[in-house]
């Protein structure tokens, strides 16, 4: 997969893999699949600019494991068939520790 370097306060998301089974164990078919909302960030910009002409750094780093809403970024299919999520660092909710 090509290299990509968010602008700004983006942020790049690789979204975890979808469950596959239910709790009880039932094998779950393609269509019944829900995106999850939990990824890992592969890459982040250098942060928001504000008024005053200085960059805010971002909260998250690569490594992160987040939390955002179903909704949230921009999908991306890289050149090999790797699909990414671009957004917002506003649109992530939270940090997995």
């Amino acid at each position: 997969m090509s290299k990509i370097k968010p602008l700004g306060d983006r942020v790049v998301i690789k979204r975890a893999a979808p469950e596959t089974t239910t709790s009880g164990g039932i094998l779950l078919p393609d269509s019944a699949k829900n995106k999850p909302q939990k990824g890992e960030v592969v890459a982040v910009g250098e942060g928001k600019f504000l008024k005053d002409g200085s960059r805010k750094p971002p909260q998250v780093k690569e490594g992160d494991v987040v939390l955002f809403t179903s909704w949230a970024g921009n999908e991306y299919k890289g050149d090999k068939g790797g699909e990414l999520l671009i957004m917002s660092e506003d649109e992530i909710l939270a940090v997995l520790e």
